[in-house]
């Protein structure tokens, strides 16, 4: 395929393959085909699009950089929390708060790395998850300022009953946090990540800073997981501290893992029919509360043990490696951008 067809070149700028711009408006349209036109399935809909979202900026640290971010689900409540309270207490504009959110959450994040960025594997995960406990105590503690358990109420950003709008704001953001994080893989500081997450002693010896690159990663990555906790703010129109459990945090991770680590796309593509048939399970079998984390560390556990490369793996596997040019093309893209 001619490499200087501005449609190839156009996919390429947005790392995107035909075949994922071909899933990407399926994902448009489908809340216009019935049955998805519902309002439960539409709320479904977005829940997968919020997960898909957290999940690929969760996979830009824990892919790239080595590090579990295990209090991801705190720092998004962080940036929830920030909107609400300037909404409410101040009258700022929810799309304002929500970039508050992000800023908020990405300071935090900056500092909660130079703390726990020192160390290395299980060491800054476990830290990382003692600050995220640490956020949701202060939560649940100061209910002069967050009602607590209560739980706080905030203004949504539409004034409709309907989800549709809600549903297509969640799906912008997440493209946009997805060619964000692509973005960044495919610069030089992009290279140092991978050199980092592949052998940080090599990195370091060939002149990278393995504290400055694992630092701006896990902040850019903290200021998503904020952005996308100013959206469940003021989609939802209530806050409460169980947003930040670490049980968020897991749900996240197993799609992000089930998806593919490392490959960005991965955890996004698996949300929609994983958080699906989560919500089957969930609302089928309301007597067995917390079945779905159960059935998250089972899937999770198969897929590390066969495919530890995750759905991306046997994708690549069965999808991109045929010789057929048409194929390649679908499935690749002319430039090989978004792989």
């Amino acid at each position: 395929m001619d490499q200087n067809n501005p449609l190839n070149k156009l996919l390429d700028l947005l790392c995107f393959t035909p075949a994922g711009l071909l899933a990407l408006a399926v994902l448009f349209v489908l809340p216009l085909i019935p049955p998805f036109d519902q309002e439960y399935l539409l709320r479904w809909l977005i829940g997968a699009a919020f997960i898909a979202s957290l999940a690929v900026a969760f996979d830009f640290t824990a892919g790239f950089i080595n590090i579990v971010n295990f209090g991801y689900a705190a720092i998004m409540g962080l940036g929830g929390y920030t909107s609400a309270i300037l909404a409410e207490r101040i009258g700022l504009s929810p799309w304002l708060g929500m970039l508050a959110g992000a800023l908020l959450a990405a300071f935090l994040g900056f500092v909660i790395g130079a703390i726990t960025l020192r160390l290395r594997g299980i060491f800054a995960a476990c830290l990382a998850w003692f600050f995220g406990l640490a956020l949701m105590g202060l939560a649940t503690k100061m209910v002069w300022l967050t009602r607590g358990p209560l739980g706080m109420r905030v203004e949504r950003l539409f004034e409709t009953q309907s989800n549709l709008p809600y549903y297509y704001l969640c799906l912008v953001m997440m493209v946009v946090i997805y060619i964000t994080c692509k973005w960044c893989t495919r610069t030089k500081m992009g290279l140092a990540f991978k050199a980092i997450g592949q052998n940080m002693e090599a990195a370091r010896t060939s002149g990278i800073s393995p504290i400055l690159y694992r630092l701006v990663n896990f902040t850019l990555s903290c200021a998503m997981a904020g952005w996308m906790g100013g959206f469940y703010a003021h989609y939802y129109g209530i806050l409460t501290p169980d947003m930040m459990h670490t049980a968020k945090t897991v749900e996240v991770l197993a799609v992000a893992y089930i998806g593919g680590r490392g490959s960005l796309w991965g955890g996004a593509a698996i949300a929609f029919p994983f958080i699906f048939a989560m919500e089957l399970v969930r609302s089928s079998l309301t007597n067995l509360p917390g079945l779905n984390l159960l059935l998250y560390g089972l899937l999770l556990i198969l897929v590390m043990i066969y495919y530890p490369g995750g759905f991306a793996q046997f994708f690549d596997t069965y999808f991109r490696r045929y010789r057929n040019k048409t194929w390649n093309y679908f499935f690749n893209g002319a430039l090989g951008g978004a792989r």
